[in-house]
This record gives C-alpha cells, structure tokens and sequence, in this order.
C-alpha cells in the first residue's frame, strides 16, 4: 500500500476553532509527518515557527472562501502570508468574475503566480467544482495553467459538496502533466484517499488525515 502521508494536507480550517486545536494540529503533524498542514492566515506564524525543524509544508488560505476579494486584497493577503512563513497558497479564484465572462480571474492568477514563484512558494487554486458544468471545470483548468499556476483544488469544503472522484479524472485530462491537482471536501476515509489518488490527484486536503492513518495502519497490520 503506498504511503498516504505524502499525499495528505492535514486541514483545520473550521470557523469556530482554537488555540487548542492549532496545538493539537501541531502535534500530530509533528508524529504523522504529512506533506502539509492546511491553516487560516491568522494562524500561520505560529505553525510555521512550531514547525520549522520538519519538513512539512505550512499552507493557508486567500480570498477564502467566496473568492469576493478584489486582486490588491489577495495580493496583499498573499505577500502577508509569505511573510508569516506560508510556503504554499490556496486561493479562491473570482469565481463570480469568471460566470460573468471576464479575463479578469487569468489575470489575477497570472499576478498571484508571479507573487508566489518570485519567493518560491508554491500556488494552488481553488476552482469550487461544485458550481461548476463540465464545460466549466475543463475551461477553468486551461485558464489556470495558462496563468501559470502549479495545482488546481477542487473544493473550499464550504460549498454544495467537495471532490468527486469524476472531476478528479476530468481535470487530470485536461492539466499538463506539470500542473497538479488537489482533491479536498468530504474526504474522510482511506479507501476515498486511494480512489481519488489513483484517479489522478496529487494532494488530499482533510481534516480526517489522522483517522485515516489509523485506518491505513490497521489495514497494514491485518
């Protein structure tokens, strides 16, 4: 069975959580080593210098998670980020600028990209699939790889439903083999894991890695 670790992003991104939970989200990266943790802005400084000695990637959030915010608000939003020790962004594309038929959301990547790859930091983008036709999905995953971006992720969580298996596959069809994909939203067992790993995601965003691992470690054990 392949390693899961080195596909899950271990998410905490609740509305209502706490201090405890950042600590306790800490440490469980710090006994499971998964590839990243996923946290709001206002908590990455702290995971960044409690996780500093492991090679565990800190990402959070911009434009989370309506994608409403004007450019120079993500922008700004970005370069904070990085500045607290980010090495990874999610940001919500302009989801409602794209409906309207606007180039404004390949513009506004291109800059985020810019803003990311000029600090090495990596930048994924967050096309909320759910709200989104088929038609829609493969536009938005050429818009975002024209604008340079290294993955696109299918869910914010906060929307009508997260991954689904068929928009993983529709999107590694249509992604050049550079640009990775990110499944998140309703993600909570290792068989999803699996599935959505071999369909063609890259990374697993989700707040049930720790569950998963014991599932992983059961199955192993039997």
């Amino acid at each position: 069975m392949i390693d899961v670790r080195k596909y899950l992003e271990h998410t905490l991104l609740k509305p209502d959580l706490t201090d405890r939970d950042i600590n306790a989200l800490i440490e469980q990266a710090k006994v499971s080593q998964f590839v990243g943790v996923c946290v709001p802005p206002f908590w990455v400084k702290k995971v960044k210098r409690e996780l500093q000695k492991e090679d565990i990637q800190v990402v959070t959030v911009v434009g989370f998670p309506l994608g409403y915010q004007m450019t120079e608000t993500k922008v700004f939003e970005t370069q904070q980020a990085i500045k607290n020790g980010a090495d990874e962004i999610d940001v919500v594309w302009s989801l409602s600028a794209y409906k309207s038929r606007m180039n404004w959301p390949k513009i506004e990547l291109a800059k985020l990209s810019s803003v990311c790859h000029e600090e090495g930091k990596i930048l994924k983008v967050i096309i909320e699939t759910a709200l989104l036709s088929d038609e829609e999905k493969v536009e938005a995953c050429k818009l975002c790889s024209d604008a340079g971006v290294d993955y696109v992720k299918t869910s914010t969580g906060f929307s009508t439903s997260g991954a689904q298996l068929e928009d993983i596959r529709l999107m590694r069809e249509n992604l050049p083999s550079n640009v990775g994909i990110k499944a998140s939203g309703g993600i909570k067992t290792l068989d999803q894991v699996l599935d959505f790993i071999q369909a063609g995601a890259d990374r697993i965003g989700t707040s049930s890695s720790v569950d998963i691992l014991k599932e992983m470690a059961e199955r192993v054990e039997k």
